[in-house]
C-alpha cells in the first residue's frame, strides 16, 4: 500500500468525531487551577476566578457534545458549591493529621500526602458527576490517580473526615458509599462482585459506614455488602458479605517453619 493509501485507511479508522484529547489537557489544567486557587496562599481565589471561568467555559465547548445539555449553567452551580466542598477537604486534611502519627504538620497534609490530594480531586470532581457534566469528572479523578495511584470513580459518595493512609492501589468503586469518620489504608479494594455491562445502574459497589477502619490490601466486593459502623477490617481480608457494627475481621495466614530435615 502507498503513502496515500496508509492515511486514507488511517482516516477511515479515525471513527470517534467527539474524541478530542485536547479535552484531557484542559481538564487537567483547570483542576489544577482549580485545587492552587482553593489551597494555595498566594493564589488569590478571586483573581483567578475570571480564568476559572474561562477554562470551564472551554470544557463546554470540548465536552458538552449533547445541545439539549444544558452545560453552559452548571458553572455558576459549581462555584456555589465550592465553599462546602472546601470545608469538607479541611476537615479531612484534620483527620489525616490527627490519625496519622508521621505527620508532622497540617501543612504537610496538604502539600505532600497523596490521599488527601486524591480526596480533594475526587470531591471537586463528584460535584460536576452530581450536575451529569460528561466526562470532565472522571478525566479529572484520572488525573489524580495518575498522579497518586489512588483510583476513586467520581461517583462514589464519600462522608465527612475521610483518611487514606500511604494511599498507593485504592481503589474506590462508582456505587461505593462511605460515611463519616473511615480509615482506608494502601491496596484497600471497594469493589463489585460481577462485571457486566448489564449492571451499569445498578448498585455493585459496598456501603462503609461511621468509624470503620480498613488495613492495607482488604477487598470488600459486592453492591449488598454493608460494614457496620465502628468495625475493623484487617489487612488482606476478602469479603463478599455483611459484617455487623462493632465487628473485627481479620485474614490469619498458615505459617510453616521450614528446618532443613522437617517442617515445624
Amino acid at each position: 500500500m502507498d503513502r496515500k493509501g496508509i492515511i486514507n485507511k488511517i482516516r477511515q479508522n479515525k471513527i470517534q468525531p467527539n474524541l478530542n484529547f485536547r479535552l484531557k489537557r484542559e481538564t487537567e489544567a483547570f483542576t489544577d487551577l482549580l485545587f492552587l486557587s482553593l489551597f494555595d496562599i498566594e493564589t488569590p481565589f478571586e483573581e483567578n476566578l475570571p480564568e476559572l471561568e474561562k477554562r470551564f467555559d472551554q470544557l463546554v465547548k470540548l465536552a458538552c457534545w449533547d445541545p439539549d445539555k444544558l452545560c453552559s449553567s452548571i458553572w455558576e452551580e459549581y462555584f456555589q458549591s465550592l465553599p462546602k466542598i472546601l470545608e469538607k477537604l479541611n476537615l479531612d486534611a484534620e483527620a489525616i493529621a490527627a490519625c496519622d502519627p508521621a505527620s508532622l504538620s497540617i501543612e504537610e497534609v496538604y502539600l505532600a500526602y497523596p490521599g488527601f490530594y486524591a480526596i480533594a480531586i475526587y470531591r471537586l470532581a463528584h460535584e460536576l458527576y452530581k450536575k451529569k457534566f460528561p466526562l470532565v469528572p472522571r478525566l479529572m479523578t484520572e488525573y489524580a490517580h495518575r498522579q497518586t495511584g489512588v483510583d476513586i470513580n467520581p461517583g462514589a459518595r464519600i462522608g465527612k473526615s475521610f483518611f487514606i493512609d500511604h494511599a498507593t492501589g485504592v481503589v474506590i468503586g462508582e456505587t461505593a458509599v462511605i460515611h463519616d469518620h473511615v480509615k482506608i489504608y494502601q491496596g484497600v479494594t471497594l469493589g463489585a462482585l460481577y462485571v457486566t455491562k448489564s449492571l451499569s445502574n445498578t448498585k455493585r459497589h459496598p456501603t462503609i459506614e461511621d468509624n470503620v477502619t480498613i488495613y492495607a490490601n482488604a477487598t470488600i466486593l459486592g453492591g449488598e455488602t454493608v460494614i457496620g459502623a465502628n468495625s475493623i477490617i484487617g489487612g488482606n481480608a476478602w469479603l463478599t458479605g455483611s459484617v455487623p457494627p462493632n465487628s473485627k475481621v481479620y485474614h490469619t495466614p498458615e505459617i510453616e517453619i521450614r528446618t532443613q530435615d522437617n517442617v515445624i
